[in-house]
């Protein structure tokens, strides 16, 4: 009998309005009842602007900074993709364990100067992390929810030049041949959706 295996995680990269950054002080006094900071903010969801003064929400600190940071259609539906093609699928679900195309990026590629090329991938893929961000419980939320690491606006660009400008080498121990280019390549289009849009991104894992 065979061995199911099961299917890599697969990663979205999500259209931000708001740098999480900035919405960490606005949670954190949401999470102690004081919500008039966070319902102040451009295009919260509902579910957000419901929330007693006063009372503890019932939303941890990852889903809210999901909700607060995420740049949702004007009728809370999904927000709109930042590559309509084969790339969000690609690099979305890599063909490697764990299925983390940045992880990948960040793990077989050598920077040949200080482009900022590997901070700015780590910031994507691990910005969240509480050994990086410094705060605990926004890389992680009831139902699951696992966010990774974010981009602003400014890093968009500068990463997306930093991968044109080729200053960087593939390591020689990579496993999959032209694994790098393919990721690098559709990572370039999902910035420059980002860049069309005039917005950051976040990275998502969903399993």
């Amino acid at each position: 009998m065979s061995r199911y295996i099961s299917p890599s995680p697969f990663h979205t990269f999500e259209p931000l309005q708001h740098d999480p950054l900035d919405l960490i002080p606005s949670i954190q006094c949401s999470q102690g009842g004081d919500h008039s900071e966070i319902k102040s903010l451009e295009g919260v969801p509902s579910s957000i602007l419901e929330l007693e003064e006063g009372e503890n929400p019932p939303i941890d600190p990852a889903m809210m900074l999901f909700l607060c940071s995420v740049a949702w259609k004007e009728d809370e539906g999904m927000p709109e993709p930042l590559d309509r093609g084969i790339s969000r699928d690609r690099i979305g679900r890599f063909p490697i364990e764990g299925g983390n195309a940045i992880e990948y990026l960040l793990n077989h590629t050598i920077e040949k100067t200080d482009d900022g090329l590997h901070d700015l991938l780590a910031k994507l893929t691990l910005g969240l992390d509480e050994e990086l961000l410094g705060e605990g419980g926004f890389s992680s939320g009831k139902g699951g929810l696992e966010l990774c690491g974010w981009l602003d606006k400014k890093d968009v660009t500068n990463l997306r030049r930093a991968i044109q400008k080729g200053k960087w080498a593939v390591d020689p121990s990579e496993p999959i041949d032209g694994g790098v280019a393919d990721a690098f390549r559709h990572l370039t289009i999902i910035l420059r959706g980002a860049e069309k849009r005039r917005c950051g991104i976040l990275m998502r894992k969903h399993n």
